[in-house]
Formats: structure tokens, C-alpha cells, sequence
């Protein structure tokens, strides 16, 4: 861990304050000013629609204006649109709010790129590490995000307005704190525009199932942490046991950073995601088998070490996917597969848990967990096959 490292890893700390926030105030703030009540996490879902849409313009802004320009544009945009946010709630106008998430959705897909920039903070054999520690600069936001909504809920005469001014108080700080990290030069643009066409690099196996278990791990994840600050509202709990509950599931996404690397390093991102799958069967396990305060702690908290294995593990194993000069347009393509599951995860989640209730939003999550386990063990009988091949050849 270099000093650009410990840089980074704040400011993937600060990003997850700001997505924390979102999501425990966002769908809240939606069911209080929404025409109809399933409408509610239509804010939350318009944040990764416009993470989504923001995908290609943010691997062309990386590659003419490099990381820090890239990263820094993102952190005004957060900034602009968290005083949005802020004017929507207290003119109760949802559809302003909707719109002000999807602006912040660039903010979202630039800093996206965070646990890629990791990697060329540090030495090649060093990168599993790298990604995995900067990734858990994300506790910041575990204890900062749900404490700074509870704080600041009743700031003002309209609730959560002052969440809002405090999140773009937070894309200041931010932006101090990018400004003093030094990335590596970008490509020369003639270079970045070689190597392999997207569509050639996307047809590999490894990408496929990087991409494949990224997005789905990720979609599992928000299609329940999305839906429990209003589920936890339905069963009468108040606010404070949600912000205590996302305080838990943030801390299991990212405390295992200091030895998610340790672990793909001896065993493989293969199998660390495997151990992440299990723990989203955990986690529906114990969701399913109560509505109690102690039910939702324990099963965020699995979700949230679940993710961390998952996507630590599909962000390393899709290093090996692509050339220096394909990055742009590789990253780009993962991180729109993550946006898009999120978009529909997102809308999902606030319709199923107001018309289906939270088991059965439960239940619906098994889907996406065995289409991803199914991935995994595809990818390891081809890599098995080639090796067999190899040594038979050998």
C-alpha cells in the first residue's frame, strides 16, 4: 500500500458514504413524495440507469482527460447533483429527484473504475491485493453513510434535505483528496485505440463469466439491500434499525478487503467466488426464516461478505482479459453489465417488496445466485479441460 493507494482507497470510501446515503434515504424519500407507492426505489433505480448511460462517455472522458480528469469531472457531477437532490426533496418533486440520481449516475460509473485504477497503483504480482485493499476503503462508508442519514434526517424542516447538502459536502472532500494521487500516464491515444475489437475481447470465457458473475453478484446484492430500508418500514422498525442494519451489510462488503486478495492469491478467484455464492445462500436462508431485527442484520451482513468475494474475485479474473491499450473499452463493458442488472435489480426490488412482500423478494434472488453458480462451473471444466489437454500434449 503506496501513498496513491491509501489516497484511493479514501476516496472509494467517500464514494460508498455518498452510494450508503442513497440507498437508505433514496427509496424512503421516493415513498414519501411518489405518485404511486411501487414507485418508491424509482430513485434508487435511476442512479445506476445513469451509471449505466454514463458507460461509454466515461471510458472516452478516462482516455482523452486520464484518470484524475475523469475521476474529478465525476465528483462535480456528484456534487451538482446531490444540491438537486436536495431542491427536489423539498419541493416534494419526484421527478426532479429521478432525474438528479440519473445525473449522479456518471458520478457513480466514473468512480466505478476506482478498483481498476487500484491495479495500476501497484506492481503486477501485487494487483489481487491492491484492488482488495483499496476496495475496502469502502468501511468508511459502512460507518459514515448510515450514520450521517440518521444524523442528519431531521437537519431540516423537510426530512433528509439536509443528507443531501451534507452528501455534496462530501464530493468536496472528495475532490481534495483525488487531487493529490498521482496515476500512471494513460495510454498515448494511438495505442489506446489498438489492440482487439470489444466484441472479440468480450467472446473469452474468462470475460464472460467476469462480467457474468460481477453483474450478477452485484444485482443480487442491491435487489435486496435496496428493498430493506422499505421492507424494515413495513414490519415497523424504525429508521435508526435500518441505518444499523446498512451499517452491518456495508461492513461486510468491505472489512474482508484486507484478505479477500490474500485469499485469490492462494486459491484462485474461482473459488473465493464459489464461497461467495454460499454466502448469499446464507444470507436468503436467514432472511427467509424471520422479519426480526437480528434476522436482517445477520443476513445483510452474509450479502455483504458474499459481494465482496464475488466481485473482488470477477474484477481480478477479468484483469487477465485484456491488453493495457483494450482498457478503456473492456472496463467500460463490465462496468455496463454492473449498471444495467443494477437498473433492473433496482426497480425490481421496490416493486416486488411493495406488492410481494420481502420473502418472496427473497425467493425471486435464488435465480440470479444459481445462474451465476452455474457460470462459475463452466469456467472451471473449460479451464480444467485445457489443462488436461495441455498436459496430454506436454
Amino acid at each position: 500500500m503506496n501513498r496513491n493507494l491509501w489516497l484511493l482507497a479514501i476516496c472509494q470510501g467517500l464514494l460508498l458514504t455518498n452510494n450508503v446515503t442513497f440507498i437508505a434515504i433514496n427509496g424512503l424519500v421516493g415513498l414519501a413524495i411518489a405518485p404511486r407507492g411501487w414507485m418508491a426505489t424509482l430513485p434508487v433505480m435511476s442512479y445506476v440507469i445513469g451509471g449505466a448511460l454514463s458507460t461509454g462517455l466515461v471510458a472516452r472522458t478516462q482516455q482523452r482527460f486520464g484518470r484524475r480528469g475523469s475521476f474529478q469531472t465525476g465528483l462535480a457531477v456528484a456534487l451538482v447533483s446531490a444540491l438537486l437532490c436536495c431542491f427536489a426533496a423539498v419541493t416534494r418533486n419526484f421527478w426532479l429527484l429521478c432525474f438528479a440520481t440519473v445525473i449522479a449516475g456518471y458520478y457513480n460509473a466514473n468512480a466505478g473504475l476506482y478498483r481498476f485504477a487500484a491495479a495500476e497503483l501497484a506492481a503486477p504480482e501485487w494487483r489481487e491485493k491492491a484492488v482488495s485493499m483499496v476496495m475496502a476503503g469502502g468501511l468508511i462508508g459502512a460507518v459514515a453513510g448510515p450514520n450521517l442519514a440518521k444524523a442528519t434526517r431531521e437537519a431540516f424542516a423537510v426530512p433528509f434535505a439536509g443528507a443531501y447538502i451534507a452528501l455534496a459536502a462530501v464530493a468536496l472532500l472528495s475532490m481534495v483528496v483525488m487531487h493529490f494521487i498521482e496515476f500512471p500516464p494513460a495510454p498515448a491515444r494511438k495505442e489506446s485505440g489498438g489492440g482487439r475489437s470489444l466484441s472479440e475481447i468480450a467472446r473469452q470465457p474468462v470475460f464472460i463469466v467476469a462480467a457474468a458473475a460481477g453483474a450478477l453478484g452485484y444485482g443480487v446484492m442491491n435487489l435486496l439491500m435496496a428493498a430493506t430500508p422499505i421492507a424494515m418500514q413495513i414490519c415497523s422498525l424504525p429508521f435508526s434499525d435500518a441505518a444499523l442494519v446498512l451499517e452491518w451489510h456495508v461492513i461486510g462488503m468491505f472489512a474482508p478487503g484486507f484478505f479477500t486478495g490474500h485469499l485469490i492469491r492462494r486459491f484462485g478467484a474461482l473459488p473465493v467466488m464459489g464461497a461467495g455464492l454460499l454466502l448469499n445462500l446464507g444470507c436468503i436462508a436467514v432472511a427467509l426464516s424471520g422479519v426480526e431485527l437480528h434476522h436482517f442484520i445477520v443476513a445483510l451482513f452474509l450479502l455483504g461478505v458474499g459481494w465482496n468475494f464475488l466481485f473482488t474475485g470477477s474484477t481480478t479474473l477479468s484483469l487477465t482479459a485484456y491488453a493495457p491499450e483494450e482498457r478503456d473499452r473492456a472496463q467500460g463493458a463490465l462496468n455496463f453489465c454492473v449498471f444495467a442488472t443494477l437498473a433492473l435489480t433496482s426497480f425490481a426490488s421496490g416493486v416486488l417488496v411493495t406488492t410481494q412482500g420481502w420473502q418472496l423478494l427473497n425467493v425471486g434472488s435464488l435465480v440470479p445466485v444459481v445462474l451465476t453458480g452455474a457460470a462459475l462451473l463452466w469456467l472451471a471444466r473449460r479451464k480444467r479441460a485445457v489443462r488436461s489437454a495441455a498436459e496430454s500434449a506436454g
